[in-house]
């Protein structure tokens, strides 16, 4: 083992944001390595995410996710390849999925990383499209929300890693119309050129609720938000009856600082006898193998598109976070590390 890395670099969360993160919340920092313990492996990292809800574990607070803590490394979604193991059932040069992301070495319990084929997908995609995010909008979209062919669908941050997925998953699944909202007309554009929605709006180009009625006169049947705020309150008015909504990410209110107010139509929840549910992806891992082989499929027969927007360099990992925050991305925002 004497030709591992002795030392590897990882970021620390170094204070706790208020309101929006800045560079000067994190350091990089140069920590020494060891050989894996047994039943671990010592993984190099090839690619981490960075996503929405790590904006919450930046606060300390009691959540479904325990918060970061400060002067300790981040974690999140990662893959890479094996390069000493001391854990039965992998070998060096593996890869595999875990969740010690931030850095460019992670020692890893063995019985928290799954081995990955490179050879179904390109080693990003176990990050998004057939990873975490992927899983999540295909729950989000049949389980939670019950999509049923015929339904009219409206995806809020439809350029996003999750939003994209939903928006296609429904028109592959038999929806009568997709709608989705981004925050550039570039990105609208892409929805409805590349992606096959039906119609796409700028939410930048005026209220929401007015543009949502204007791309569904015929109303909606499902929401899946990841936005919240102004976006929640326009499904809400432009549901049908019976409609459902998937509360997947509020990342309109994240970085506020004061208590934001909630919908202010929700009496027509009432009336109109809606189903709104929130929901968290580690309910779903009994879906994780049909996903795998559902998706999979669609990717190799090319009926559904991924991107990805991959920024380069560990030491560029919190600008791909904030600029992930400002909705630089298109599709899954990934780290390549690039040691």
């Amino acid at each position: 083992m004497s030709a591992l890395p002795t030392t590897g670099r990882e970021w620390h969360l170094t204070a706790r944001p208020d309101g929006w993160p800045t560079p000067d919340d994190f350091a990089l920092r140069e920590v020494e390595l060891t050989e894996p313990a047994e039943g671990r492996i010592l993984v190099r990292n090839l690619y981490f995410s960075v996503d929405p809800y790590m904006r919450g574990r930046m606060n300390d607070v009691k959540s479904y996710t325990p918060p970061f803590q400060l002067d300790k490394p981040m974690d999140g979604g990662a893959v890479g390849e094996v390069i000493a193991s001391r854990a039965d059932g992998f070998a060096v040069g593996d890869h595999v999925l875990h969740g010690l992301g931030w850095r460019e070495y992670a020692q890893v319990p063995a019985r928290h990383a799954t081995k990955v084929d490179a050879s179904l997908a390109p080693l990003s995609a176990y990050l998004g499209v057939l990873g975490m995010t992927g899983l999540t909008a295909y729950a989000g979209l049949f389980e939670v929300a019950s999509f049923k062919e015929g339904d009219t669908v409206f995806v809020s941050g439809a350029a996003g890693a999750v939003g994209n997925q939903v928006g296609q998953m429904a028109r592959l699944k038999g929806a009568a119309r997709v709608i989705g909202s981004a925050g550039s007309d570039e990105k609208v554009k892409h929805l409805i050129d590349d992606l096959g929605f039906d119609a796409a709006f700028n939410y930048k180009n005026g209220p929401v609720g007015k543009q949502l009625r204007e791309a569904a006169p015929d109303g909606i049947d499902v929401y899946f938000d990841n936005v919240g705020g102004d976006h929640l309150e326009a499904a809400i008015s432009s549901f049908n009856v019976h409609g459902r909504a998937t509360i997947c990410g509020m990342i309109s209110q994240y970085n506020n600082t004061e208590s934001t107010p909630g919908p202010r139509n929700m009496a027509l929840i009432i009336g109109k006898r809606l189903r709104l549910q929130g929901m968290l992806v580690n309910d779903h891992s009994h879906l994780q193998g049909q996903f795998v082989q559902e998706v999979a499929g669609w990717i190799g027969s090319g009926e559904l598109k991924y991107q990805e927007t991959v920024v380069e360099g560990v030491e560029r990992g919190v600008d791909a976070f904030l600029g992930m925050l400002r909705g630089e991305n298109t599709g899954k925002m990934i780290v390549a590390v690039n040691q």
